[in-house]
């Protein structure tokens, strides 16, 4: 019998599979085979015909709605309106009155609202042989239908059993689809890990994607700390949209990330509140609320490096096909990661060797195996005089002219002695053809292969050191000059009292006024060293009492106006009257006055000591000239260094420690002055020293 009628339903309906079979032939979509279906089954039937087919994730259902006169609407109505589910569910094709039994579940639904007396409606893919398959998700309706209907209940569930192919060949097309768009979406990503460095692009192609493959609200990378443990969520990684979220930072084993990280497995969950592992402290921050979310591990050679997340999965639940999405993207995402990571460690410690080679005060120079220069800083560029074009690419020996040894012979051993640190004391030439004295230090750099390709030489400039030698030398023959005269002067009239020489009390007194004078003399050296060692000590502590320069200089030029005139030079003076205070020590000033102008008289064999004192700029302004021998260019960097004296002046004859200098500018500086020097060899030169005037004379108004 059930032959028999299904027999009769097909031939009965024959014009209608007819022209299904036609229109259907080479349709792969499941909409449009559902809008061809709903208007010949319409057209067929003259009856309202209603095809409902849910959304992927069973959020909604696509509705058409088409009616015999061939007008024909598509509405999408939520699930919970559309009430399709005991439709859905049926095993069989039913008919639903209005007036008889109706279905509880349909009362309010859309659906229902439709038909005045009845509906008879089939599932859609229509099960077979009475099993139900998971995917049925749909129905298929007529709209008060007569009772001499063409299409009865058997008639329509042949229609949708016949239906079901087409349904379920749309059906794998579409799975095919979203297959090559999920592939495209993994390959993409793979390729962009794979060819970028910035993690910050990286989350935004995560970002983009995997919301758009899983239907997301939210991804999130999380690194473990190697030393803690702690899962870290760095907003660098997670980029704009996690700028304004708190802090994340997780514990071992704490939430479903931390025991993720911990135990390297991947889990699903669907209810966050009702896993244990779930920690919703995080939520209690933030204000988000995480329902469901996929955590995979992030791997680099079995070792977890962090964890990736997939949160609130806008529809439906999680499914195993959505974690082997995630993690096809977690093993490329955990490579490009550790290569960040080592990226930015390798420019770290680039940055880090670029700055310790340009900052060193000493040249440095890289050569390669074959002679060639590679690279140079600024302090050797400095050192030859050179710019760096002359220098790169160009052969060692020849760019660089040594005096006493060649960079191929220093080379040559370590490329053959391989870890050989070599030195060698020689001159280096400058291109403005003068010399200096340098040490040279070479060293070897290996390849990962541990052959040299390069050596480093560093240029450590020897003329301070020998500077320092002339300076020692001429310090201990000055010392021995200053001591010897003195010393053998009162020696000598020492002697002549012992040896009754002096014979009478005038004669007596005379060598005894030479034997005190030259006893000051010595005691005057001997204080001068006593207050370098302060000095160098910092027993001198700056004074709280505001100086009057004016009444001080009263005192203290006389005596050097009277000196200038006994060596034959004239003295010239200009001091602005009522010059402003400032903070310092008088008997220290009185020491600067006293050093500047007693150098200008002894460095000058004739013409004229000028010495100004005026106000400028916030400041008193000191200034010493002098038409004397002048100091050389070279002498100027080394003017004020301890023990420093020109080699004109020590060429000269002209006595001294090489002190004076060193303690002005000593004394200038601890209360905050500046000096300055302006000097031009033969002609003369120009001392000047400034002091910030007192603030409690600035802030009080002055008299117009």
């Amino acid at each position: 019998m059930p032959a028999a009628n299904d027999t009769s339903a097909k031939s009965s309906l024959l014009p209608l599979w007819l022209r299904l079979i036609e229109e259907l032939a080479g349709v792969y979509d499941a909409h449009f085979v559902c809008a061809i279906i709903a208007a010949e089954v319409a057209s067929f039937t003259g009856i309202t015909t209603v095809i409902g087919l849910s959304g992927a994730q069973g959020e909604f259902y696509d509705v058409w709605i088409c009616r015999p006169d061939g007008e024909v609407s598509q509405v999408r109505w939520p699930s919970e309106s559309a009430c399709f589910a005991p439709l859905t569910r049926s095993h069989e094709a039913v008919r639903l009155e209005k007036l008889g039994r109706p279905v509880t579940e349909l009362i309010n639904s859309e659906l229902w609202l439709l038909a005045q007396d009845d509906i008879l409606a089939a599932p859609l893919p229509f099960p077979a042989n009475g099993d139900r398959p998971s995917t049925s998700s749909g129905v298929i309706c007529l709209i008060d239908p007569p009772q001499d209907c063409v299409i009865n209940r058997a008639e329509l569930a042949q229609l949708a059993r016949g239906l079901t192919v087409y349904l379920d060949r749309a059906g794998l097309r579409r799975q095919v689809d979203h297959q090559e768009v999920e592939f495209g979406v993994i390959s993409e990503i793979s390729h962009v890990l794979t060819s970028t460095l910035s993690m910050e692009r990286v989350y935004q192609e995560l970002t983009g994607n995997i919301r758009r493959i899983l239907h997301v609200e939210s991804i999130s990378v999380g690194l473990t700390d190697p030393k803690s443990g702690e899962v870290v969520f760095i907003e660098s990684l997670m980029g704009a949209p996690s700028e304004n979220l708190p802090h994340i930072r997780l514990q071992p084993g704490q939430g479903v990330a931390g025991w993720v990280s911990e135990h390297g497995e991947a889990v699903i969950v669907n209810d966050a509140y009702a896993d244990k592992r779930f920690d919703p402290s995080p939520d209690n921050r933030s204000g988000f609320r995480t329902r469901s979310m996929i955590c995979v591990p992030l791997k680099v050679e079995e070792h977890t490096i962090g964890v990736l997340q997939a949160i609130n999965r806008r529809y439906g639940k999680f499914t195993e096909r959505d974690l082997s999405l995630l993690q096809a993207i977690g093993g490329p995402l955990a490579a490009a990661i550790e290569n960040s990571i080592l990226h930015g460690d390798v420019l770290s410690e680039k940055r880090r060797v670029e700055t310790i080679f340009t900052s060193m005060s000493d040249g440095v120079v890289a050569v390669s195996s074959d002679g060639h220069i590679t690279r140079v800083n600024d302090a050797f560029l400095a050192l030859v005089m050179a710019e760096e074009d002359t220098l790169i690419n160009k052969n060692a020996d020849k760019a660089v002219t040594l005096r006493g040894g060649t960079l191929a012979a220093m080379l040559e051993t370590i490329v053959q002695q391989q870890d050989a640190q070599v030195q060698m004391a020689v001159d280096l030439q400058r291109t403005t053809g003068e010399t200096i004295p340098v040490l040279i230090s070479g060293a070897p750099i290996f390849n990962k292969d541990g052959q040299v390709t390069e050596a480093i030489f560093t240029f450590s400039d020897l003329s301070q050191i020998r500077e320092v030698e002339r300076m020692r030398d001429d310090l201990f023959q000055a010392i021995a000059h200053e001591l010897r005269t003195p010393l053998a002067t009162i020696l000598m009239y020492a002697r002549l009292l012992l040896e009754g020489k002096a014979q009478d009390e005038e004669k007596a007194a005379r060598f005894l006024m030479v034997i005190e004078r030259e006893s000051d003399r010595l005691q005057h050296m001997v204080q001068r060293m006593m207050q370098l060692a302060k000095q160098e000590a910092r027993e001198f502590h700056r004074s709280p009492q505001p100086v009057l320069l004016n009444p001080l200089l009263e005192d203290v030029l006389p005596p050097l106006a009277d000196l200038a005139v006994q060596k034959g030079l004239f003295f010239r003076q200009r001091i602005d009257a009522d010059l402003p205070p400032f903070i310092g020590d008088e008997e220290r000033i009185e020491e600067i006055v006293g050093n500047l102008v007693g150098n200008a008289i002894k460095f000058s064999q004739s013409g004229t000591i000028r010495f100004y004192a005026r106000q400028d700029n916030g400041a008193v302004i000191i200034e010493v000239q002098d038409e004397g021998i002048g100091i050389p260019k070279r002498a100027l960097p080394y003017l004020f260094k301890r023990f420093f004296r020109a080699q004109s002046a020590v060429e000269r004859g002209i006595a001294g420690t090489g002190l004076g200098l060193y303690m002005v500018k000593q004394s200038v500086e601890q209360y905050n002055g500046k000096i300055t020097v302006n000097s031009q060899e033969g002609e003369g030169t120009t001392f000047t020293v400034s002091f910030p005037i007192h603030e409690d004379y600035l802030q009080t108004p002055q008299p117009m």
